[in-house]
């Protein structure tokens, strides 16, 4: 007991110590961006990881083990499981974390514009935990909100626990974010425009290197894991004419001059009429 008690109080002084030499600025600011972007992309990729895990743990019990028995009942097996999967997941939600409901990136964008970037804990473990439990009995959702929700909150509850304004917090929400996209799909490039873009709305400089790192980080840390396994597998690529640089410089200035969809729906729309 008292070892707890002088374990907790040890964590409780080094939580308040750090923000202050943070802000003392005893280190750079964009270092404590970069480091902080590091350990965040490197706990979303392990929460890839473990909620990639979860998922095949529930298929396997939900239609291969005891519970594969109701195959016998084919095809209304495929009705029962899935709603025995919902009935679970819907009170787990509504009694733990509310917060952890729906597609998750709504969530997140509601928590960094009004919130500060601030998202309870727990909604990382019920977000695991419900949506692997929907997605492996069958649920019509995907795997991009719900890993995204849970890198946002363990990059909120890193920001917390250290005490950081509320611009770090949002930066470190987006971090994870990118992490958990990055290393589920082995997409870092993706995962760091989906950051920039949907969760902070806007593009800077040293946020964009510390959404870079933690995407790559959690990649990397994927990799350990799901070497080759990956749902989008990068192809090797040869330039073989140089010529071919000049064609993509063609297309880049095309799509940038390219008109809104709003204005082509609108072209559109008159040519039919």
């Amino acid at each position: 007991m008292f070892r707890r008690l002088a374990n907790g109080h040890l964590l409780s002084r080094w939580r308040h110590l750090l923000p202050r030499l943070l802000d003392q600025q005893a280190v750079s600011e964009s270092g404590i961006i970069m480091v902080s972007a590091l350990v965040v992309g490197a706990g979303a990729g392990l929460g890839a990881v473990f909620f990639r895990w979860l998922i095949k743990t529930v298929q396997t019990l939900a239609y291969e083990g005891r519970a594969g028995r109701l195959q016998n009942i084919s095809p209304f097996y495929l009705l029962i499981i899935p709603a025995i999967g919902g009935a679970i997941y819907g009170p787990l939600i509504y009694r733990f974390a509310r917060e952890a409901k729906g597609h998750g990136v709504p969530e997140v964008m509601e928590a960094v514009a009004l919130q500060g970037g601030r998202i309870r804990p727990r909604v990382a473990v019920i977000k695991s935990l419900a949506s692997a439990l929907c997605i492996g009995t069958g649920g019509s959702i995907g795997r991009e909100g719900p890993i995204a929700q849970i890198g946002s909150a363990l990059g909120s509850t890193l920001g917390q626990l250290l005490h950081l304004s509320d611009e770090r917090i949002r930066n470190l929400v987006a971090c994870g974010a990118a992490g958990g996209i990055a290393a589920t799909f082995n997409a870092p490039i993706a995962g760091s425009i989906f950051a920039l873009e949907v969760i902070l709305g806007r593009l800077e400089v040293t946020y964009f290197g510390a959404v870079v790192i933690s995407s790559v980080a959690a990649v990397a840390v994927a990799h350990i894991f799901y070497a080759g396994t990956f749902a989008f597998a990068v192809p090797q690529y040869a330039l073989i004419s140089p010529w071919e640089l000049v064609l993509y410089s063609l297309l880049g200035v095309l799509e940038r001059a390219r008109p809104p969809a709003s204005s082509l729906c609108r072209i559109f729309s008159f040519l039919r009429s």
